[in-house]
């Protein structure tokens, strides 16, 4: 027969083991957080990439720090959100980055809109920095027109394109004015090769872009040309930018494609307005369409295919809400993050341990910060199990009190 003080040791270990346990996974958990990077103006962050190093970049603009009333903004961080350094880069004038890759070299290449430096009021700015954030070159391009740069992706000839919107003054994200797509195609050093504008007598603004198989480029975003209300507008080019076919998608109200992607089975995928994505084959054909938001203010500002074959899509307007589907566009789960009123995300990544990152701002009266949220592979951070440990270790003191306790009275 056991004794008494054998049962009550056997006990204690494994109680002890199970806090172990839960220390563990404490540490296990680490890899999901969050972070806020800013200062007392106002901050904002348009892109987020995983690195090469298993950390993370992330490219905006800044009003807390830098020479002017706003300038490009890249903060760079180990695995965990912690800062390991970061660059701002502009003029006395306002300079916004909003896309952001880390180059076949080892840098990173940042692109979006000048007020400091170029030909006009606003033109394309495009960075090429090292590893640290040094810049190794800068080129602009524009004219006498507000000319401001959405996307921006390397190209498989080592040159990079460069896509936005051309005409009068644009403010982001919705339009207003004459505006059409524009499609800088540069060479490994920033000089531009050619350039394509799309569009009809009213806005069309390209928010997105990919380089397809046959590398040729396709273009997201939105058209007014076409009737009263925007439509989503997809168009694809060869390689030489010349138009292989467009397709435009929309109903009664105006649909803004903020994002694209070109899926494994060699279609695309677009969707914004009211959480509305859309899959289509290689020519545009749709093969199906999903609505997800209860409001049209609900946008989906950044989407990516998941490693499943599913799609992941990130928006909101009074919160980050990030939806997941699967292949055929239904919804596996999603999940809601606040800290204030107005919390906007505007780019989504799947990180390479099968989780999730996202960054865009969250805003108060007198500032905004930028908000970096890594979630594990199915959208949850953590809510800190180290609170665990303490009721645990309180249970294991009253098991010992009371094992005692009952211990004394059997001997008495």
């Amino acid at each position: 027969m056991v004794s008494s003080k054998k049962l009550l040791f056997s006990s204690i270990v494994v109680l002890v083991l199970l806090s172990f346990l839960l220390v563990t996974s404490v540490k296990a958990s680490s890899e999901m957080w969050n972070q806020l990077y800013g200062g007392s103006e106002y901050d904002f962050a348009y892109s987020i990439i995983e690195t090469s190093d298993g950390g993370f970049a992330i490219a905006g603009c800044t009003g807390s720090f830098g020479a002017g009333g706003g300038d490009f903004w890249l903060i760079k961080t180990d695995e965990y959100g912690d800062v390991e350094w970061n660059r701002t880069y502009g003029g006395t004038g306002v300079d916004c980055a909003y896309s952001l890759i880390e180059t076949s070299d080892g840098g990173f290449a940042l692109a979006g809109v000048t007020d400091s430096f170029g030909a006009g009021g606003n033109d394309f700015w495009l960075i090429k920095t090292d590893f640290f954030g040094n810049i190794e070159w800068n080129q602009t391009y524009g004219g006498s027109d507000s000319n401001i740069a959405y996307v921006l992706v390397e190209t498989s000839d080592g040159g990079y394109a460069l896509a936005g919107s051309s005409g009068s003054p644009l403010y982001f994200p919705i339009g207003v004015g004459t505006t059409d797509f524009w499609l800088v195609k540069t060479d490994a050093y920033g000089n531009m090769e050619w350039n394509k504008t799309y569009g009809g007598p009213e806005d069309e603004v390209a928010y997105s872009l990919v380089e397809t198989a046959d590398r040729g480029l396709a273009l997201g975003g939105y058209t007014e040309s076409g009737g009263e209300s925007g439509h989503f507008w997809l168009v694809k080019t060869d390689v030489s930018g010349t138009v292989d076919w467009n397709q435009t998608y929309g109903g009664s109200k105006s649909n803004y494609a903020f994002s694209l992607v070109a899926t494994s089975d060699g279609g695309f995928a677009l969707a914004s307005t009211n959480f509305w994505l859309i899959k289509t084959d290689a020519y545009g054909t749709v093969e199906w369409n999903y609505t997800y938001g209860i409001k049209y203010d609900h946008i989906v500002y950044s989407m990516v295919e998941t490693f499943d074959g599913g799609f992941a899509l990130a928006g909101g307007e009074n919160g980050f809400w990030l939806v997941k589907t699967d292949a055929y566009g239904n919804m596996e789960w999603n999940q809601t993050y606040q800290r204030s009123e107005c919390d906007r995300p505007y780019s989504l990544i799947q990180t390479s341990d099968g989780g999730y990152a996202l960054v865009g701002d969250t805003i108060n009266l007198a500032s905004s910060d930028v908000w970096v949220i890594k979630a594990n592979e199915t959208g949850i951070i953590p809510e800190f199990p180290s609170g665990i440990i303490l009721p645990l270790l309180l249970v294991v003191t009253v098991f010992v009190i009371v094992f005692k306790k009952k211990l004394f009275h059997q001997k008495s």
